[in-house]
């Protein structure tokens, strides 16, 4: 047997956690020196140990690890559950890897206030153009909740046009309107391609002809998505300035799409404007 110091060490625990599992009867020591008060441990205690770990890791209280093991969980329920919990703890890691990058974005937006100006924004005539897209709805119009929307849609979409056969002849395009006529924050994300075939909206790939927009205002933002809110805001202040109006949903013209380095990324933001 081990002394509570060697056990401790093995289990890679602290010898305090171990005084206090025996305390409340859920790790008890094999023997207790009943002159010196000295705990002793068997090694096949270390089993029991790295399933008190394992589920208090979980969430659990004490007192539910402790109901849990004197059920004799199996090991086959118990590698179950801590599945569950490391495809939850990798949700909660990847949302907030997310949020911290939106905050981030945010703040670079707010650090460039009074820098950027205006003058790189073109009002223009945006022809037709026809594309193959993909479409899913997202929650709002908020770059961290498009972002895991449109991601996958382009792949997907990309896989279809290889195996029907057909070649982008064009950039991609991505745009976007409310998910319904009755209002909300529901956005229908459209992940588009230029292509030259004829319309259908039949088999695995729809193709539609994207409308001309007859007055936009225009600015090409360089660098990742997840820093569009400049871009978007200048274009705002322009739209503001020179007596226009818009209903804010902008087109995204992917002029040189860099999966793997987004920072180099370029984008032409084309947002349709009206005067009353």
């Amino acid at each position: 047997m081990f002394t509570i110091g060697d056990f401790a060490r093995l289990g890679r625990v602290s010898v305090r956690m171990l005084r206090h599992y025996d305390s409340i009867g859920l790790l008890r020591p094999a023997s207790v020196d009943p002159h010196t008060g000295y705990r002793f441990y068997r090694a096949d205690q270390l089993r029991r140990l790295n399933r008190v770990i394992a589920l208090k890791d979980l969430g659990l209280t004490l007192d539910q690890v402790r109901a849990i093991l004197d059920d004799a969980v199996d090991v086959a329920e118990l590698r179950g559950m801590l599945r569950l919990r490391r495809s939850e703890l990798a949700a909660r890691l990847a949302a907030d890897t997310a949020r911290l990058a939106a905050v981030e974005a945010r703040l670079r937006t707010i650090e460039s206030e009074g820098t950027i100006t205006t003058h790189d924004v073109v009002l223009k005539e945006i022809t037709a153009v026809r594309v193959a897209e993909l479409t899913a709805v997202a929650p709002n119009y908020q770059t961290e909740d498009i972002g895991p929307v449109i991601q996958p849609l382009y792949p997907e979409l990309f896989r279809r046009l290889d195996a029907a056969g057909i070649h982008p002849a064009g950039p991609a395009i991505a745009w976007y309107e409310p998910a319904t006529a009755a209002g909300g924050e529901a956005v229908v994300v459209h992940a588009g391609v230029t292509v030259a075939v004829e319309a259908s909206t039949d088999g695995e790939v729809t193709v539609v002809d994207l409308p001309a927009v007859a007055t936009a205002a225009t600015i090409i933002h360089h660098g990742a998505m997840d820093d569009v809110e400049q871009s978007t805001q200048t274009l705002a202040r322009w739209i503001e300035e020179n007596g226009y109006r818009t209903d804010g949903f902008a087109r995204e013209v992917y002029l040189d799409y860099c999966q793997d380095t987004p920072e180099k990324g370029v984008t032409e933001l084309q947002l349709a404007v009206y005067r009353d």
